[in-house]
């Protein structure tokens, strides 16, 4: 059977697997075995970078040892960048390529050559696949399509796993929120559990909602996790060019904070570790009340979904506030309706 039939053997079988099934872990676990046994090689791994820890993590693979994955990560902002470049990495001799680490595990694993290819979604890399042989050799560029093809279909159901899981933790964050709604009427209680919940559930550094007091114009915090006093403290949010969008309706999303021009506190972001940020208007009715903010560690992108989930959320905590005004505008109400009765006792 030529290689031609047998690429497109594989494709087929990784296809019909995509139709069938739900699994991340099996598709992936699918694509490494189907590299291995279509190019004849010895092992095969799928990595995913860790943005935070700038490592890479493997979370599928055949054919290497425990102790050989235990190893010290890579760093994957090099490898990464060194893969985009250059399409793909041939490591010719693995045991001793200066680009590569541990030499003398690789020569104990029984590693000779590995092949590298970039994992993409959306035009961003996200991990990569390797590829690794027992014996010295070289790569056709039919090879090398082949494995970045695979890689591709790799990053295809690591997106629609991340995907079902975005709409898990929006359904679970909804469902919490609306339970802390229905629970209590203290608003202030009912926002900081917002910003809780948000944070942990989305995996943010910090969140801070601030509402807008019409007499002196400012945006007062009336909520906040992760962040410190100092940063909270940092001077009149009001002025700023991100609160003055978001007071006109818009959702401002900012990759890198310690750079954008619509950030007035740079220096302060820098300080408190904040690297991108989302802003969100809370609107009431037709009324713009305030403000949701939220913060990350690390440079990080805000798909559409995320956008229309955040704004959603927005709208619940304006909901909460309308909630409890409501409450306490009904309970003044029966309070001076109370006195008004009681003033005319004489009546009974």
């Amino acid at each position: 059977m030529t290689k031609e039939k047998d690429y497109f053997r594989t494709f087929c079988k990784v296809s019909k697997a995509f139709g069938t099934t739900l699994s991340s872990e099996k598709l992936l676990n699918l694509i490494v075995q189907s590299a291995i046994d279509t190019m004849s090689a010895k092992a095969a791994c799928l990595f995913l970078a860790v943005a935070e820890k700038d490592v890479f993590v493997p979370v599928a693979q055949k054919g290497l040892s425990d102790k050989y994955l235990l190893q010290k990560p890579l760093k994957a902002r090099r490898i990464v960048a060194e893969i985009i470049e250059a399409g793909h990495l041939h490591f010719r001799d693995a045991t001793s390529d200066p680009l590569l680490e541990h030499h003398d595990a690789k020569k104990a694993e029984g590693i000779a050559t590995i092949l590298s290819v970039p994992v993409m979604v959306k035009n961003q890399a996200m991990g990569i696949l390797s590829l690794y042989t027992a014996k010295t050799r070289d790569f056709s560029k039919d090879e090398i399509d082949f494995l970045s093809a695979l890689a591709e279909q790799g990053g295809i159901a690591i997106e629609h796993a991340r995907l079902l899981g975005r709409i898990q933790k929006n359904a679970t964050l909804f469902l919490d929120l609306a339970s802390h709604i229905n629970s209590s009427l203290d608003i202030k209680k009912i926002l900081n559990n917002l910003t809780v919940d948000i944070c942990q559930a989305l995996g943010m550094k910090g969140a801070a909602i601030r509402l807008l007091d019409k007499d002196s114009g400012e945006l007062k915090l009336v909520a906040s996790y992760g962040l410190s006093d100092e940063f909270l403290n940092k001077g009149l949010v009001s002025a700023t060019k991100s609160a003055a969008q978001a007071l006109k309706g818009e959702t401002l999303v900012i990759k890198d904070a310690t750079k954008d021009k619509r950030i007035q506190y740079k220096n302060e972001m820098k300080k408190e570790g904040i690297v991108s940020m989302i802003v969100t208007p809370i609107k009431s009715r037709d009324e713009i009340i305030g403000v949701l903010r939220l913060y990350t560690n690390n440079k990080r992108e805000f798909p559409e979904d995320f956008v229309t989930m955040l704004q959603a959320l927005a709208h619940q905590g304006a909901l909460a506030i309308q909630n409890a005004s409501m409450y306490l505008k009904l309970q003044k109400d029966k309070e001076d309706l109370e006195q008004d009765i009681w003033s005319h006792r004489s009546w009974f």
